[in-house]
């Protein structure tokens, strides 16, 4: 019986790909080999194909769109007010935060004000979820040297995090919490016992994973010098978040371009020099520590007030008011129904993400739907880098190099 060839491909998929791989593979001194797109620890639907020498990375090339779900088109044809729902399904796992940079693009547009309360709401629950972001990456990461405990210890901290966010929004991710204007209704009375509880409980629960991991042997043999982007290939690729911060530039747009109220708030930049697999990890660890200092002063100085804007124009009535008030009822009505027509104009707006700079294009025609949406979303730049850091490695390093950028497909897939 001949052998089974170690790839077979279709006429057309091999003229496509001829291009892309080398004399070596054409003449077979080395191997193709498809790695997805179901394969399960690729952190989502990505196809990868590969060129191995042995069991060594020549190339990789990332195929995506496998999950393209035409959110972008699909808000376009909604109102604005009624898009906003979709942006929860970007990035997954930064539900809050999408929000927040679509809200901001259309009080931008619009001219909105948000209360000062609803501002330090924002960044606390956006806080949150980023501490919640890093937990998922440090469970998948873990699972990925077979270090199986450190998936049960984040993801139970990720549990209190839900929780608060479902107190606040009767929804654990995908909230829609964050209202053009300001917020949809204020927290609960519990939500400053909840949120302080989870600040008395967490700091000792990091120092559980870093005494699990940081100085583990086999973890540091399968992190250090793997996967090293240095500053100027970063740079060169558009980079952006705790890959970017890892490599030694200390770039934060919380910091360098403030947005929500973050320049009242005292934080550090992590950052490290090294560039490789647990610099990373060492940066996001030391994100959720900083966020943790965030959350606290804000909780600390929250003010009292409202928490939406004033301006009936492009802002619902109260829903108190929709018993009493004839005219906030059809005020309700005709905005849920018609929405409103901001000014004509673009507008760019970039928030800090989990995984780097979130950002939104929105371009209004004057009409109640937005005439263009566009996200720059941090995954699917972060992503072009996986060929450059994979290249020398081993197969066996594909899968955690993968982790390390911390992509969610649905924020590579629009």
């Amino acid at each position: 019986m001949p052998d089974r060839p170690t790839l077979t491909l279709t006429e057309a998929s091999m003229e496509e790909i001829k291009h892309l791989v080398s004399k070596r593979a054409i003449a077979g001194e080395t191997v193709l080999l498809n790695m997805g797109p179901q394969h399960p620890s690729t952190h989502g639907v990505l196809r990868l194909l590969l060129e191995l020498d042995g069991e060594e990375v020549v190339r990789c090339i990332p195929d995506v769109g496998y999950l393209h779900t035409g959110i972008e088109k699909n808000m376009e044809a909604k109102t604005y007010i009624k898009a906003e729902v979709m942006s929860d399904r970007l990035d997954y796992l930064n539900n809050v935060g999408n929000n927040l940079a679509y809200c901001l693009a259309i009080e931008k547009l619009t001219g909105l004000d948000v209360p000062p309360r609803a501002q330090a709401i924002r960044v606390i629950l956006t806080e949150l979820q980023r501490i919640a972001s890093h937990l998922i990456f440090l469970a998948t990461t873990g699972l990925d040297v077979a270090a199986t405990s450190i998936w049960m210890y984040c993801f139970r901290e990720r549990n209190l995090i839900l929780d608060i966010m479902e107190m606040c929004s009767g929804q654990r991710m995908m909230t829609t919490y964050i209202r053009p204007g300001g917020l949809w209704r204020d927290v609960p009375a519990e939500f400053e016992g909840e949120v302080r509880s989870f600040i008395k409980v967490f700091p000792s629960r990091v120092d559980e994973y870093e005494a699990l991991l940081t100085k583990n042997p086999i973890f540091l043999d399968r992190t250090k010098d793997i996967g090293v982007l240095t500053q100027e290939d970063a740079l060169s690729w558009g980079v952006t978040g705790p890959m970017l911060r890892a490599s030694g530039i200390p770039h934060d747009l919380r910091k360098s371009q403030p947005y929500s109220g973050y320049e009242l708030y005292d934080f550090e930049i992590p950052m490290r020099s090294e560039g490789d697999t647990f610099a990373r990890y060492i940066v996001r660890i030391e994100e959720m520590r900083e966020a943790l200092r965030i959350v606290e002063q804000a909780l600390d100085k929250l003010p009292y007030g409202p928490v939406r804007s004033d301006n009936r124009k492009y802002v619902p009535p109260p829903r108190s008011e929709l018993g009493t008030s004839m005219e906030a009822l059809i005020h309700h009505f005709k905005l849920w129904t018609e929405g409103f027509n901001p000014p004509k104009g673009s507008v760019y707006v970039a928030v800090e993400s989990p995984r780097g700079e979130l950002g939104v294009y929105l371009e209004s025609d004057g009409g109640p739907k937005p005439y263009r949406i566009h996200w720059r979303t941090p995954s699917f730049t972060n992503l072009q880098i996986l060929p450059l850091i994979a290249r020398g490695h081993l197969i066996g390093d594909l899968v955690l190099l993968i982790g390390t950028v911390d992509i969610v497909l649905g924020d590579v897939d629009r």
